[in-house]
């Protein structure tokens, strides 16, 4: 039997309240079993920093889970921060740590939502900080029905990985977010956009699995979302 990769998995941190009366991490079970049923081992992964280098060298890939907070503005350059703007320091410089090491090794990476974000953040990219404060009629990204049905389409941009792997000219994605990538930078393209032009999937062409991606393939509510996932495990492997 093949050994099946092993995926690291970034955890969430929440205040002392609901679950209990102590700080605690969370995750999705959904984040879990999309990746078990792709055919990996995914393993959580907390926020400390020091230890990146330590957890990379116990797994195959990794994957920087959404939330609701948002990248430090000053990470990637902005002097002001607007007031919808939410951080979680430490899971954020945790995380950093995390991708930094990651892309050194090249271990095969996927950015969702938030984590593409940062993603983009790591390797020079910018951010638009409040979508409905900068975009012009925008769709509504932080859409109104259930996150486990889709908000709108998206176009994949001919010639990339993700339309490669998708085989697809477009998808039907949730969407939960008020920030997106701005400029992606000279170390990623960009991969997939909405119909008002936010940009919501970036790649890199020089590391060997490197892909964000706005939505929350994990819910599975396209064909492509699978797709994703097994093409990730299958770097792992």
């Amino acid at each position: 039997m093949t050994k099946r990769p092993t995926i690291g998995l970034t955890l969430d941190a929440e205040a002392p309240g609901g679950y209990s009366k102590f700080p605690w991490y969370a995750i999705r079970q959904n984040y879990m079993d999309a990746i078990a049923d792709a055919g990996g081992v995914p393993v959580g992964v907390p926020h400390r920093a020091e230890l990146a280098g330590a957890y990379l060298d116990m797994i195959d890939a990794l994957v920087v889970t959404g939330g609701a907070f948002d990248v430090d503005p000053a990470l990637y350059g902005d002097a002001t921060r607007h007031d919808t703007v939410s951080l979680k320091q430490d899971r954020t410089t945790a995380e950093l740590a995390l991708l930094r090491g990651a892309l050194m090794r090249d271990l095969p990476v996927l950015g969702i939502c938030g984590g593409e974000q940062l993603l983009a953040v790591a390797l020079g990219g910018t951010l638009i900080q409040h979508i409905p404060a900068e975009i012009v009629n925008a769709l509504a990204h932080e859409q109104p029905n259930p996150r486990d049905q889709p908000g709108h389409d998206v176009r994949i941009c001919p010639g990339t990985r993700l339309a490669a792997i998708v085989g697809a000219a477009t998808m039907r994605v949730n969407s939960s977010h008020h920030q997106a990538v701005r400029d992606p930078g000279a170390a990623l393209r960009v991969n997939a956009t909405a119909p008002d032009g936010v940009i919501e999937g970036v790649e890199s062409t020089t590391h060997r699995f490197c892909l964000g991606v706005q939505w929350h393939p994990e819910f599975l509510i396209d064909p492509g979302d699978g797709r994703i996932l097994a093409a990730l495990v299958g770097a792992a492997s």
